[in-house]
């Protein structure tokens, strides 16, 4: 292991023990190498905002593990993920001499010779990059995102040694089976790899303009292709500020119950119809642009997509919890999991039933949909049903949403908005389902069949007549099955063997003979103690195959 990696493996180890983790490090064994730093019992679990701090010292790559991590109620305690969702992104900027030679040599040509004007103070400075304002020849204002110097050897520094600390942890540890850390991080790396290539990030800017182009109300910078490299982004400038940055006065100009209405909506369409959104609406990425009629969608370096048999399942469950229905929520919930541990399908069923009569005592004012749907993840993995990861980017994308709404409007209402716009979103899924592409694939899978039905009847009705149609059926192991039945017969015939020998010691119980033992007939006692031993055998063998069929039961797969 590298000096660098054992830097951050003692880092990763302080970070545990100080946040009542002591467990696993003692666990893993790391507990050793950082006596000298850890205090002999585990300190009292430390406020959630300290670990989000902590992150923040670490640098981007734990800032941004701490956003994945707040997407995962169930690996994290509420307060903890609430806490990491609301990490700030920020870091002192570097020099903006150096920002516009790296924008020099991206671009290919003289800053001078590419922009009217460029700001050297950046006016937003982030873990990875710094954003700087610029004018282009042609009056066009610009935002220019400039990558960091080396940002990407650090990133891939630190991946390589949480690496190596998620393969100890999974060795060592029961959390790292639990939980599939190793699948974790592989998540973890291709999310951080995609947002260090500016590139994504200019075509999610380009998607999400196209699909939110019927929201008026809806700003998504475009992106100028010919100044956009891997480390350079150059995109439309907003001129705005942060919703939550908003004077009280300045919202009494603001029609804030129509922006919030038309921001859920839109959410509502990225979700649950296009299946691509923006997994990142935290507050300082949606702004309110300067003449106070739109909101601008900023930084989509971190999107999600959603395959089309999950927004089945998320509408379904959606349309479950808008009519309190508790039963088809967890149904649906049971569709879309995959069973990762013994699940006790009851107590799952209440404790959904629970969590769907919180929302329907709820007041206006108290309804969270993300906070809902987070509960109901962190539910479904307790009970060994493990989610696909896009119900907790949802639930967290829907919680940051309730913050922004609530701040434009104090009264709206989530659930209620929820309601009025459902039947939108079923019609468009519809629409595209019916579109004529989709007409056009049913009509050729049609014509295949018809072309190859008779030839498959004719084949078909041929092995009838003949009496040679076979029917396989599938339906369990046959080996499995014999060798049980293996199993049972050898136990019975033993049991029958070990039977015949007590009989038999019986009988000649009253034979007399010079042959004795104990005072009894000696060929007697030696067949019943031969029986005894055979039947204590017998016993010690069914507990052991028991107890081992339990362990299997058991084992993580």
């Amino acid at each position: 292991m590298k000096l660098d990696h054992l830097k951050r493996c003692r880092d990763v180890g302080l970070l545990l023990f100080k946040f009542g983790r002591g467990d696993l490090v003692r666990q893993s064994g790391l507990a050793a190498t950082l006596a000298d730093e850890l205090p002999l019992d585990d300190p009292p679990t430390a406020q959630a905002e300290a670990l989000a701090h902590e992150l923040e010292r670490l640098g981007p790559t734990f800032i941004k593990l701490g956003q994945l991590l707040s997407t995962r109620p169930d690996i994290l305690p509420p307060a903890y993920a609430n806490a990491l969702t609301r990490l700030q992104d920020r870091c002192a900027p570097f020099p903006g001499e150096k920002a516009a030679a790296i924008v020099e040599e991206e671009i290919g040509v003289r800053l001078s010779k590419a922009f009217e004007h460029f700001t050297l103070e950046p006016v937003a400075a982030a873990s990875m990059a710094l954003v700087h304002y610029a004018r282009m020849r042609d009056g066009r204002e610009v935002a220019v995102k400039v990558q960091r110097p080396d940002i990407r050897e650090r990133v891939e520094g630190d991946l390589a040694a949480l690496a190596d600390i998620v393969g100890f942890f999974d060795r060592n540890t029961e959390l790292g089976h639990k939980y599939d850390l190793p699948g974790l991080l592989v998540e973890f790396r291709r999310t951080i790899l995609r947002e260090l290539d500016f590139r994504e990030e200019a075509q999610n800017l380009l998607t999400l303009g196209r699909n939110l182009a019927d929201f008026p109300r809806i700003l998504v910078p475009s992106p100028v292709a010919d100044y956009s490299t891997s480390r350079v982004l150059t995109m439309e400038f907003v001129h705005g500020r942060k919703v939550t940055s908003l004077s009280a006065l300045t919202r009494l100009d603001v029609d804030g119950a129509s922006l919030a209405d038309e921001l859920f909506r839109a959410y509502l369409k990225q979700m649950l119809a296009d299946g691509f959104f923006h997994a990142d609406p935290h507050p300082g990425n949606v702004f309110l642009a300067e003449n106070g009629r739109h909101l601008a969608l900023l930084d989509l370096g971190m999107v999600a997509r959603v395959t089309p048999p999950t927004q089945e399942r998320l509408l379904q469950l959606t349309l479950a919890l808008m009519d309190r229905r508790p039963d088809d929520a967890a149904r649906v919930l049971l569709l879309a999991g995959v069973k990762v541990g013994d699940t006790d399908e009851a107590l799952f069923r209440r404790e959904i039933a629970g969590i769907v009569s919180m929302l329907q005592d709820s007041q206006v004012k108290d309804i969270q949909l993300g906070r809902f749907v987070l509960e109901m993840t962190r539910v479904a993995i307790g009970n060994g049903i493990r989610l696909p990861p896009e119900f907790a980017l949802i639930g967290k994308a829907l919680l940051n949403l309730d913050q922004i709404a609530r701040t434009l409007s104090p009264t709206f209402d989530p659930n209620e908005a929820l309601r009025r716009h459902a039947a939108g979103i079923v019609q468009q899924r519809m629409q595209r389902d019916l579109s004529l592409a989709s007409l056009y694939q049913g009509a050729l899978e049609t014509q295949n069949l018809m072309h190859s039905l008779p030839a498959r009847l004719n084949q078909i009705l041929g092995r009838l007549a003949d009496n040679e149609l076979k029917l396989n059926v599938d339906a369990i192991d046959e080996a499995t099955l014999m060798a049980g039945m293996q199993k049972v017969a050898n136990r019975i015939a033993t049991g029958l063997v070990l039977a015949a020998l007590i009989v038999g010691a019986a009988m000649l119980m009253d034979v007399p003979t010079s042959f004795t033992i104990l005072g009894y007939p000696g060929v007697a006692m030696i067949l019943f103690l031969a029986a005894a031993a055979g039947g204590l055998a017998l016993l010690v063998n069914i507990l052991a195959s028991d107890v081992r069929e339990r362990r299997l039961k058991r084992r993580p797969r």
